[in-house]
């Protein structure tokens, strides 16, 4: 099978997915001498193709910034993409052999993958949830586009594709969870009631909780602290806000029934003698 643009001329060397919607191809191009390899995106339903397009208008972006060369066959909107060698992150991750700081490291590389991957952010959620993302030699972190877009949802935000990162950390880290490990705890804690917002809220809480923040003196220390209980301190604040707010409108009240307040009497009267003088 062959797929000629105006650069390329791509022969398929092994087909990964093929449905109704999108053929995902790995192809080499037979106009360069090194025969390189490209992931190629088939996208035969007219609608899902429009989708495709309108996501990335609708984030201010342009999808030529994405893909290498684009071209139309047989009335389908096909798009090559760099194609990276296979190192799925669920297989080639050994949680169980990496130290604390090792996971937590690769954590970050997937929090800074998402950030600069330059995608809308219906098409970040997309291989987020179908597990697209790849560990180098080195734990850098890189995503492939082998993508169903039947699942393709226009309204995803960065809200979904930061619980969504969050619940992939999470289980890079559930081997360290005897280990008692901060960082586990807090993903946990706030993945359970989808507190997470931005992705930079979920890169602090890494940094922070993690051991390398907590080894980066008494500062980190603290803020670690205030991390790991911001939920029980944020009720403390509102029971304290809401027995001054109750105490404030009884005061109010008083003032407006009885032309005073009897709690700010006793506190002026104590003051009006003492020992033996009379101020009054």
């Amino acid at each position: 099978m062959f797929y000629q643009s105006q650069k390329m001329k791509l022969e398929c060397v092994r087909t990964v997915r093929k449905n109704d919607i999108n053929d995902i191809l790995i192809c080499q191009d037979l106009n360069t001498a090194a025969r390189n390899l490209y992931t190629l995106l088939v996208i035969k339903e007219h609608q899902t193709a429009r989708q495709y397009l309108e996501v990335f208008e609708r984030a201010g972006m342009s999808a030529r910034d994405s893909y290498i060369d684009s071209f139309s066959d047989s009335g389908a909107l096909c798009m090559v993409f760099e194609y990276k060698q296979e190192r799925p992150l669920r297989d080639f991750y050994m949680g169980e052999s990496y130290t604390l700081a090792e996971c937590e490291f690769i954590c970050i590389n997937v929090i800074m993958t998402c950030i600069t991957s330059n995608l809308p952010y219906p098409l970040l959620y997309l291989l987020l949830k179908q597990e697209q993302l790849h560990l180098s030699k080195d734990h850098t972190v890189y995503f492939s586009y082998q993508i169903d877009l039947a699942e393709l949802d226009p309204e995803k935000s960065e809200r979904d594709c930061a619980v969504a990162c969050a619940s992939v950390l999470r289980e890079l880290l559930r081997s360290k969870a005897s280990q008692k490990a901060f960082s586990y705890r807090l993903l946990e804690k706030k993945i359970s009631r989808k507190s997470y917002d931005r992705f930079t809220e979920l890169y602090k809480d890494i940094r922070i909780a993690g051991v390398s923040g907590q080894k980066q003196g008494i500062r980190k220390r603290i803020k670690a602290w205030f991390a790991r209980r911001q939920d029980v301190l944020f009720r403390i604040l509102l029971c304290i806000c809401l027995v001054l707010g109750v105490l404030a409108l009884v005061s109010i009240l008083f003032q407006l029934i009885f032309g005073d307040i009897p709690w700010l009497r006793i506190l002026f009267n104590g003051f009006k003698t003492i020992g033996t003088e009379t101020l009054v």
